[in-house]
């Protein structure tokens, strides 16, 4: 998969028992852990009317 040219990479550490729980939740929605994390996080900033106008829906089902 391509990266956009305006996405940016970071590391982000969690314990076993939340990456597992969060590898679970993707595959249960088709998702990779990096398309869960990206629909988290978009659905949280979406919720707290934070969310940028500039940015894309991709990641919604």
């Amino acid at each position: 998969m391509a990266k956009d040219a305006d996405s940016k990479s970071f590391l982000l550490r969690v314990d076993s028992a939340t990456m597992e729980a969060l590898e679970q939740w993707a595959a249960s929605e088709f998702r990779s852990v990096n398309g869960q994390l990206q629909w988290i996080i978009a659905d949280a900033l979406r919720r707290a009317g934070r969310k940028p106008k500039n940015v894309s829906d991709k990641n919604d089902k």
